[in-house]
This record gives structure tokens, C-alpha cells and sequence, in this order.
């Protein structure tokens, strides 16, 4: 079945093995293929960047149609990248529509970071003075054993990403591209780091040890 015609409705209802067939194909009908999987993925890059409109205020629709076409020019890369997990599970549009799903989102979120500095603060928020006195002092006397442990335990590449994801919110694929890194690397560095401070704050005796099957 060949996959070279405008770009309909029905090219969505291709069976799945065409469209693997033909988007692994070097020749014309692979170019094909490719545009009409770029079409796909538009619908679904547009559809979530407008959705997520409100997180670039004074954003005109020229800019977010910019972001969509943006997504769907990375999204189309993924999935030629990782056609050769697709199992079949679903239908072939709808596994490569979530692809548009999230390269939008990231879209999104780098053009909503884009001109702002990504912030490393050393301290957490104090605790609520309005809580009960005893409350308040254990609250205050954990802020500074997390502190010392960041402060301490933490290299310095594991205590920038901890605050960043952890304190300020910095979306992980906007400090990604920031750190020229990847998210797998971040979440590997954000978990060797909660280990690190999880050892410390038993040590200091703010956190018991685990018990027995528990997540250490």
C-alpha cells in the first residue's frame, strides 16, 4: 500500500506495517511517508501547544505554530529513531502521536525558560513560624541538617541539579539543554545525589534506617 497521496484522514488508518514499511523505505515513497508523519505530528504538536498556551502570556499564533512545527520537526526524528520498538500494542498513529504529545510539552517549556536565568539558591524556604513551637524546631533543626547534607555530601554537579529540580522547579529537559546534557544523565545524577543525602540524614539520626523490603 502506498502512502504517497494527500494527506487525509485515510492516511491515518494505514495499516500499521505500511507505515513502518514505507517510512523505512530510501526512496520516494519513504520521502512520502515522512511528510505525511510530519502531518500527524503537527495535529498533535498544535493541539498541545495550544493547549499549553497559557504558559507563554503575549505568545501570537504565529510564534505558537512556530513551536508546533519546531516539535513536529523533533518528534518525526524520534520516531524514525525508534521504529524498531514499536510493537505493535497500539495503533501505529496513536503510539506516534504521544511523540507530538511530549516533544510539544518540551517545546513549550524551553520557549517559556528561554530568557529566564535558571536559579541556584542554597537554602529552603523557612519553616512556618505560625506551626505548633515543637513542630516548628523539629522543622527548623531538619531544614538545617538537609542544608548541611546539600552542603556537604552533595558534589557540586549534584547540588546544582538537586536545587534546580528539586527547589526551584526548573523544568528537567529546560536544565538539560542549560547543562548540555540529557534528562536520563540528570535523573541519574538526581538519584545518585537523594542516596547521598538519604546516608547522611540517617547518619545524623533525622531519618531512620529502612526496614527490611522497604526502598532504601
Amino acid at each position: 500500500m502506498n502512502l504517497v497521496q494527500p494527506v487525509t484522514s485515510e492516511i491515518d488508518d494505514a495499516p500499521d506495517e505500511a507505515w513502518v514499511k514505507e517510512l523505512t523505505d530510501p526512496g520516494p515513497p519513504g520521502h512520502a511517508a515522512q511528510r505525511h508523519l510530519h502531518a500527524v505530528l503537527l495535529r498533535a504538536t498544535r493541539h498541545q501547544v495550544w493547549r499549553l498556551r497559557h504558559q507563554l502570556p503575549g505568545a501570537g499564533s504565529a510564534e505558537l505554530e512556530d513551536l508546533a512545527h519546531q516539535a513536529a520537526d523533533d518528534a518525526l526524528m524520534a520516531v524514525l529513531g525508534k521504529l524498531d520498538t514499536f510493537e505493535g500494542r497500539s495503533r501505529f498513529t496513536t503510539w506516534v502521536y504521544k511523540f507530538g504529545i511530549l516533544h510539544a510539552g518540551v517545546a513549550v517549556r524551553r520557549q517559556a525558560w528561554r530568557h529566564r536565568e535558571v536559579p541556584l539558591i542554597d537554602t529552603f524556604d523557612p519553616p512556618d513560624p505560625g506551626s505548633a513551637p515543637e513542630a516548628y524546631a523539629q522543622a527548623g533543626d531538619l531544614q538545617r541538617a538537609v542544608e548541611s547534607a546539600i552542603a556537604v555530601d552533595l558534589t557540586p554537579h549534584q547540588r546544582r541539579v538537586t536545587l534546580a529540580l528539586l527547589v526551584d522547579q526548573v523544568p528537567i529537559d529546560v536544565l538539560a539543554e542549560r547543562l548540555n546534557t540529557n534528562r536520563n544523565a540528570l535523573y541519574k545524577t538526581l538519584h545518585d545525589a537523594r542516596q547521598r543525602l538519604r546516608a547522611s540524614l540517617r547518619a545524623s539520626g533525622h531519618l531512620e534506617e529502612p526496614t527490611r523490603g522497604s526502598t532504601p
